[in-house]
């Protein structure tokens, strides 16, 4: 208890103090072994490198109603009211710094290959049943990679449902794949965007009104042909094709969406 509330008074201190000064004060995280990542330093406003993209992909569900988390690296306000809604729905320090008792969660929280808790690559990997990354306008990487931000979004999603499972029923499809299901020529599943989530303990509106919480900038159920059965999220507007950036697009007519 004491260890936690010098760490405390310390960044309480490095609030107070011009942000040059700020480096040299905030406490480093704690030694942590993890089969994923590990960050060496805290984060805060105005830095920037790998370490903030990489935490910037595991609070995109926490960018609030429609806005978005870039993973651009730059740790902005953006990212910092992320985390600060990650810590409230964690009973941690509502700060906006990413210190050691935020990592210490997103450690709990990821699993050795870099997915969350309650979902696994296969889950987002459908393909019609084939399996494999490949087969969509992106290459397998970049595609696996949209893949783990759906997932850590639909994290979010399931924390704010009061962590009631979320089924998902189609992840990404390649061309094939999605031709077969009917799938629109421009679907966000190619990208591995798009995630199709039911739930049996939660109706399909509450998916669907509270999925405007966490990042998904698009968002078709109930009301919309095709989509009386799950409610399909995707991250379009990360998704900038032929430098044409998409829009947020909502439509669940029965659920007043």
């Amino acid at each position: 208890m004491r260890v936690h509330a010098l760490k405390r008074a310390v960044v309480a201190l490095a609030l107070a103090l011009p942000g040059a000064a700020i480096a040299s004060v905030v406490a480093a995280p704690a030694a942590h072994a993890d089969g994923c990542y590990t960050w060496e330093r805290s984060l805060y406003q105005g830095l920037s490198g790998s370490d903030v993209r990489e935490l910037q992909v595991r609070v995109a569900g926490w960018a609030g109603r429609r806005d978005i988390v870039e993973l651009d690296g730059r740790y902005g306000p953006k990212t910092a009211a992320a985390i600060r809604r990650f810590q409230a729905a964690y009973g941690i320090r509502v700060d906006g710094i990413a210190g050691p008792e935020t990592f210490d969660k997103l450690y709990q929280l990821q699993d050795n290959d870099c997915t969350p808790r309650h979902f696994i690559y296969a889950e987002l990997d459908d393909g019609c049943g084939q399996g494999g990354w490949t087969g969509g306008p992106l290459t397998a990487d970049q595609t696996r990679q949209n893949a783990l931000r759906t997932m850590w979004k639909l994290e979010a999603l399931r924390r704010s449902l009061g962590d009631d499972p979320l089924i998902v029923t189609s992840g990404f499809r390649d061309r094939s794949c999605n031709s077969r299901v009917g799938g629109a020529t421009n679907s966000q599943h190619l990208y591995g965007n798009a995630a199709d989530v039911i739930s049996n303990d939660r109706s399909l509106c509450q998916i669907a009104r509270q999925a405007r919480n966490h990042g998904f900038s698009g968002i078709v159920g109930p009301g919309v042909r095709g989509h009386n059965s799950h409610v399909h999220v995707d991250s379009r507007r990360e998704n900038n094709r032929d430098g044409i950036p998409n829009r947020t697009y909502w439509s669940a007519p029965n659920c007043g969406i």
